[in-house]
């Protein structure tokens, strides 16, 4: 073959490959993107006539919804959360509950800490670490494992101390205009759960008008805890959406005031829908009851060589005595076997599936699973001597998440709308995985070994 002749093929297949697989942005591109989740916002809430919504519903109209979004399991606030910035699922990302799980002394309780850091809960990266190096300007208002981010400019982190450990400047800002009372964590944990959401909006609202951050992340909580007390779908329920359309409200608007509307997509979504509990199943008790599990008289469990951590729909099991564990997971498993409101007990060769990490891989991978019944939830309770109770028996436990997340009720809901977005798309039931790499391709980078993929029936031509 001539030298070009060959040269010419080489030439055209690059220009092919150019034309097919477009290089990322070297640098921030003139866009931005605001992903907003409203906690516990289920998708069929989003055609339901009594959901006072009119801006999110102008959004979807104006953009592309879905039939629901799907959470990773197991389906609740922090392990969603973190899907949703890094494309990938627990067994990935290691956070599987709202807080760290550490393991004590043999036959010692576990326990849930939260004030951990983004290193100490997250493994791996994030969308923030590819977008910030690159020059974006960033964005987190009460987001989960945040905190300490070194690539998040302005960070109000959804944490114990939040208004410690926030962005210094955005903290001043939010004093001076009045949307916080001072600069201590004492005077804002002394607000109510909307006030708390109205500080915020407000954050989110000045980042944007101050700083036009590229990327934006921004939790809504009001509706989560009103869900737990009162359930989905009832006067609290509605009244809590329309205060969180509300906030949507006035998000827009300062989009409007920085003059960055027009160059901006929003994703509203959840981290995972709802659904109404009448019974509650406590198998801390059942444990108690045949000698896995010793109480304090202060309630606290002390000792136990099998425990459960609930997350409502489901819980996770883990057997706290290595030298007594093969005994004591074949008696847990008789115990619970045929139990009210247990629908199924998944051992770890099962795991995979569900996308949760096993011990070979995490430290607080657990050493069974348990999915509750349709109507039914879990509590850690350990104390009275009831193992299934009425939900009205304890507080904030009508209303849960964390079933498995093939549960068309724990689907969350999805409007996107804004630049780069297919007008009066719907789509089928999608999974949150794909959240974080549409949003870089939106911004004109690649998320690279994600588990998630863009969207692209949702953008536009």
């Amino acid at each position: 073959m001539h030298r070009w002749a060959l040269a010419a093929i080489v030439t055209l297949g690059l220009l092919w490959v150019c034309h097919a697989t477009p290089a990322a942005a070297v640098g921030p591109v003139d866009a931005h993107v605001i992903v907003v989740t409203i906690d516990g916002f289920a998708a069929y809430l989003l055609d339901d006539p009594q959901s006072p919504i009119p801006t999110i519903r102008k959004l979807a109209a104006e953009g592309t919804t879905a039939e629901g979004m799907r959470p990773v399991n197991p389906s609740v606030t922090w392990p969603n959360h973190t899907t949703l910035i890094t494309g990938v699922r627990p067994d990935r990302h290691g956070v599987l509950f709202n807080g760290v799980l550490t393991r004590g002394e043999p036959g010692r309780p576990v326990r849930v800490e939260p004030a951990k850091t983004q290193a100490e809960l997250v493994t791996g990266p994030t969308i923030y670490e590819l977008l910030k190096p690159l020059g974006y300007r960033t964005a987190a208002i009460n987001w989960p494992c945040t905190r300490g981010s070194e690539n998040i400019d302005d960070n109000f982190p959804d944490v114990p101390d939040q208004v410690g450990v926030m962005s210094p400047i955005l903290r001043q800002e939010l004093v001076k205009a009045g949307a916080l009372p001072d600069e201590t964590q004492k005077s804002f944990m002394a607000m109510s759960s909307p006030q708390k959401d109205a500080v915020w909006s407000a954050a989110a609202c000045q980042a944007i008008r101050a700083r036009k951050p590229h990327f934006m992340t921004y939790h809504i909580l009001n509706t989560d805890g009103i869900h737990h007390k009162y359930g989905p779908k009832t006067p609290a329920g509605y009244t809590a959406l329309a205060l969180a359309d509300q906030n949507i409200r006035d998000l827009l608007a300062a989009l409007d005031e920085a003059g960055i509307r027009q160059k901006t997509t929003i994703f509203i979504v959840a981290d995972h829908g709802f659904a109404t509990a009448r019974k509650l199943v406590l198998p801390n008790v059942i444990f108690r009851d045949a000698g896995l599990l010793t109480v304090a008289p202060t309630t606290a469990v002390v000792r136990a060589h099998a425990q459960i951590f609930s997350e409502g729909g489901s819980a996770m099991v883990y057997l706290n005595n290595p030298e007594t564990a093969a005994a004591d997971r074949a008696k847990v498993i008789e115990l619970l076997k045929g139990q009210e409101g247990i629908a199924s007990i998944v051992e770890p060769k099962d795991f995979a599936a569900m996308g949760v990490p096993t011990a070979q891989t995490s430290k607080q991978a657990p050493d069974l699973i348990l999915l509750a019944d349709n109507g039914y939830a879990f509590s850690n309770v350990a104390t009275g001597a009831e193992t299934v109770v009425k939900t009205d028996t304890i507080k904030w436990t009508i209303g849960n998440h964390g079933y498995i997340n093939t549960n068309p009720e724990m689907n969350a809901v999805f409007v996107a709308s804004g630049r780069g977005i297919k007008k009066g798309g719907r789509l089928g039931v999608i999974e949150n995985i794909d959240i974080a790499p549409t949003a870089a391709h939106l911004l004109g980078q690649e998320m690279k070994d994600v588990q998630g993929k863009v969207l692209k029936e949702a953008l536009a031509e």
